[in-house]
């Protein structure tokens, strides 16, 4: 997997003060992204050793809420293993952190094929990702639909799911930061 960038102090990507991976690659690319840059998965640096300690050493601090994956799309199939190996080793390290995911996918395209003899190793691995994470932000940006008011997204059309009390009640449940 490639990357842009490691943000730290993060407070415009997800509740509190937050690690932000900006990963490469997206097959989306939605009118006006704020990060074309990013949608080439041969773009950016690779993903090694060195830059998970980086995010780990971020993730140690106690004034850190959690890590945000964005980019580009976290959930690309070129960065599947990676963000699911992530993720793992967040929620054993630093169970109290919390994992959000910005995608272009919708929740519904990502568990539209649940019954597990028909999922592909793509859509296990999204759906392992899913189960680690705790908000996700969903949707394609859609610029007619952009609201500078509208927070942790950038159109309304996306949401702010609570990607575990959805899991646990079988519907969208919305993130609500209170």
């Amino acid at each position: 997997m490639n990357y842009h960038n490691i943000t730290t102090d993060d407070m415009l990507n997800g509740s509190g003060l937050r690690v932000c991976l900006w990963c490469s690659g997206c097959e989306h690319h939605c009118d006006e992204c704020q990060n074309p840059q990013t949608w080439d998965i041969k773009s950016g640096i690779e993903f090694d050793k060195e830059a998970e300690e980086e995010l780990f050493k971020e993730l140690s601090k106690d004034y850190i809420s959690g890590i945000t994956f964005t980019g580009g799309d976290p959930l690309h199939e070129s960065n599947l293993t990676t963000i699911f190996s992530l993720c793992d080793k967040i929620k054993k390290y630093f169970p109290e952190k919390t994992i959000w995911i910005y995608t272009g996918f919708t929740f519904e395209q990502l568990f539209s094929n649940c019954s597990v003899d028909r999922l592909t190793e793509t859509s296990a691995l999204r759906q392992s990702i899913m189960k680690r994470a705790d908000v996700l932000v969903d949707g394609m940006y859609e610029k007619d639909k952009f609201d500078l008011n509208y927070p942790w997204a950038g159109s309304t059309n996306q949401r702010v799911i609570d990607v575990q009390k959805s899991l646990s009640k079988g519907k969208i449940v919305l993130w609500d930061s209170k």
